[in-house]
């Protein structure tokens, strides 16, 4: 099957999604009052309020992909629950109109003369500068991973990738027993909670599907906890002892013998190594941030865009800002983080680009962020909480803490909405509205 990428690069090439904002860039440097480098969740929500205020071609965003992902759809696409199409559309589809959309790729900033080197050697100009490229997924830093996940019946597989995601769905449906087992690095990742749930969505079609007698389904996690909100966490563990999950902590896969089926996980207590056999092996990859971050000197010293946690100015060049999984901001790299992000750094920028950015009464972002917690094909645990302060910030007048099927449809089918036309369109920047009108229900 034609994967979504190349489906709409050759639509593409036929004529029918056509970049008629494409900003040309041959024959000289241009210069616009903001750039924002990425044009995944965050890029386009800040893009498509900054270009309906600042007016046409004031902004610009460097993003050289064809396709856009709404990825936290992937848990649902591999656990056969959603289709991979549903998770794509044509970047020109949801690119803001008023903006210039520059088909290439940052290879560099100069923040001393405000200026994006590109890939190819040419440069833009900027007054303003948005930080939103995302993270980098480091498939190379688990040996023999790549390989397993190109060769085919390896029972490798992954819900990080585009070219992989619907072979997790594949494996998960024709699993005929034997050992399950679902992995997550010690490094920060996007979608923190995918790494868990898609291991429950399993086990959940295990037991739909009459092998689950004869699977044994295992969590190894190079993390402490099963989840850092200790209310989900306990959730969480609750539910995996209710289904006989085994969960192995400070446990990071290191290494994959894919012609013995065996995965190899060292014990980051002690220093060892363990082998473990698998039938089925779901692999969360090391993430970390884009490398041309530290090289352009605009990154704190992990490599993320250093910013104040609560105005995401950056804390050395007042020009620029950044937000998500790019931003130095101590939270969750989440979606739901990104839209409460958004709603603060578009009010700091205008205001900045107004004359009238106070950092002491600037608009200042809380540490937001939500995790919805799939445990089954129709449950969920919504969990809400601050990365800031590890305490729930729940919106619905109810304990959030137990799964709901209520919790579940919203995920499926009214968040995915939102995100489509709400959050990348610049009109969503959190639950916060919701949770305030809430608060007067008795």
């Amino acid at each position: 099957m034609i994967s979504a990428q190349k489906y709409f690069t050759n639509v593409s090439k036929q004529g029918q999604f056509l970049f008629k904002r494409l900003a040309s860039i041959k024959n000289s440097t241009p210069s616009y009052k903001v750039v924002v480098i990425g044009g995944g969740t965050g890029g386009l929500a800040v893009s498509s309020t900054l270009s309906q205020v600042l007016g046409k071609s004031a902004v610009a965003v460097i993003e050289p992909s064809n396709v856009h992902y709404y990825q936290p759809l992937w848990t649902f696409v591999g656990a056969g629950l959603k289709s991979f199409e549903e998770s794509a559309k044509p970047i020109e589809e949801v690119f803001p109109k008023d903006a210039d959309l520059i088909k290439n790729k940052a290879a560099k900033v100069d923040p001393e003369n405000n200026t994006v080197i590109l890939q190819d050697g040419q440069q833009v100009k900027y007054e303003y500068l948005v930080v939103a490229t995302g993270i980098q997924v480091n498939w190379n830093k688990i040996k023999g991973l790549q390989e397993s996940l190109t060769k085919p019946n390896s029972n490798v597989t992954s819900i990080y990738s585009a070219d992989t995601v619907k072979s997790t769905w594949d494996l998960i449906k024709n699993f005929g027993g034997g050992n399950a087992i679902f992995t997550m690095p010690s490094t920060p990742i996007k979608c923190p909670g995918a790494a868990i749930k898609i291991a429950y969505l399993a086990e959940d079609h295990f037991t739909k599907s009459f092998v689950r007698k004869r699977s044994k389904v295992i969590y190894n996690t190079a993390m402490g906890k099963i989840f850092s909100i200790e209310k989900y966490a306990n959730s969480l563990n609750r539910i995996a002892k209710d289904r006989d999950i085994e969960v192995n902590l400070q446990t990071e896969l290191t290494e994959i013998h894919n012609d013995k089926n065996e995965a190899i996980f060292k014990d980051l207590k002690t220093g060892d190594s363990k082998v473990f056999n698998y039938n089925l092996l779901h692999v969360v990859p090391p993430m970390g941030p884009p490398s041309f971050i530290a090289e352009s000197k605009i990154g704190n010293a992990a490599g993320w865009v250093d910013v104040d946690q609560y105005t995401l100015q950056h804390v050395k060049y007042p020009n620029i800002f950044s937000l998500g999984d790019s931003s130095s901001a101590p939270t969750s790299k989440t979606a739901a983080a990104i839209s409460a992000q958004s709603g603060v750094l578009k009010k700091n920028l205008l205001n900045l680009i107004n004359g009238n950015f106070n950092p002491t009464l600037a608009e200042k972002y809380d540490g937001y962020a939500s995790c919805p917690l799939l445990v089954g094909r129709d449950k969920l645990v919504l969990a809400e909480f601050s990365g800031y302060t590890m305490k729930p910030m729940e919106t619905f007048p109810f304990d959030q803490g137990v799964e709901r099927k209520s919790m579940y449809y919203l995920t499926k089918e009214i968040i995915p909405e939102i995100y489509w036309t709400r959050l990348l369109k610049g009109t969503w920047t959190g639950p916060h509205g919701v949770r305030h009108w809430l608060s007067y229900i008795p």
